[in-house]
């Protein structure tokens, strides 16, 4: 069977903060604990707001706190194909379609129906909301319009439903007594998710699946903030015919308006608290790994 597999799996546009080293701390505890491997991934995707700098302080910080990983270190930027091939298979299952909204028509369809959101609060899409005749969508494509790549959920539900054993719709959860349940996935919530971005050749969501599956992750390890995207996620991985890994998903660190901590909103950093003379030890204190 081999050895476990866990990744920390940080994106670099910002400063590390104590959610990411509770992360990645409970990562690396419990491949010590099983016996496994630990892998560190750098999810830069997002060429506008990756910069480089920030990957080598995610190292840094890494490091100081007293991390190792194997190497060498996946970047997705550098596997855009990689991701371009898994959106092309569910192409060929015609399980996708181009969608033009922009950003404004977006917050627009929001506005009009807020309990139609997703998880992560987007509108939630149906493929009829779009409004396009194939021959006219084809024409946009054409013309270089920029389109994203979304999921038909109605037909990737469908599909599964058509294959043998009906492709059960649910995922492994670990709990940190190490007590496994099964959960049942509800990915219709997410409505027509964006599978392929208008700017890069992936969303979040394919490409984690499509990395987690070739670098032989079986353990994800990562906070309640993403417990609703495994829904999504499972549903990708049965599509595409990818392994499905363990999940455990930890509690989240906020502020003291029950606010989880975010890069954007300027929380305090390692890289801050290391300038007021924080130790590692400390860190782990506060992360609640004393």
């Amino acid at each position: 069977m081999g050895k476990p597999v866990f990744r920390f799996a940080p994106s670099p546009n910002g400063e590390l903060h104590l959610g990411h080293a509770l992360s990645a701390l409970t990562g690396l505890e419990m491949a010590r604990r099983l016996g496994g491997r630990f892998l560190l991934r750098i999810e830069d995707i997002d060429l506008a707001r990756a910069r480089p700098e920030h990957v080598e302080a995610i190292l840094e910080d890494l490091a100081w706190l007293g991390l190792t990983w194997e190497e060498p270190v996946l970047r997705q930027s550098e596997h855009f194909p990689v991701y371009r091939e898994a959106a092309a298979r569910l192409d060929r299952l015609g399980l996708v379609y181009p969608c033009f909204m922009t950003r404004a028509e977006l917050a627009a369809a929001l506005s009009a129906r807020p309990q139609a959101a997703d998880p992560d609060g987007a509108p939630r899409i149906a493929r009829h909301e779009t409004g396009l005749a194939p021959q006219e969508a084809a024409a946009r494509m054409a013309s270089g319009q920029p389109f994203a790549l979304r999921l038909d959920m109605t037909r990737a539900l469908a599909v599964l439903r058509d294959r043998p054993g009906g492709g059960e719709l649910s995922f492994a959860e670990i709990d940190a007594d190490g007590t496994t349940r099964r959960i049942a996935a509800r990915p219709a919530r997410w409505g027509d998710a964006v599978i392929v971005r208008k700017d890069v050749p992936a969303s979040y969501h394919l490409a984690v699946v499509v990395d987690d599956a070739r670098q032989g992750v079986t353990h994800v390890t990562r906070g309640l903030d993403l417990y609703a995207a495994t829904d999504l996620h499972r549903l990708l991985q049965l599509l595409l015919g990818l392994p499905e890994p363990v999940y455990h998903h930890h509690r989240l660190i906020t502020d003291a308006s029950g606010r989880k901590l975010s890069k954007s909103a300027r929380d305090t950093s390692l890289r801050a608290l290391r300038a007021t003379g924080a130790t590692p030890r400390e860190i782990r204190r506060l992360t609640g790994f004393g």
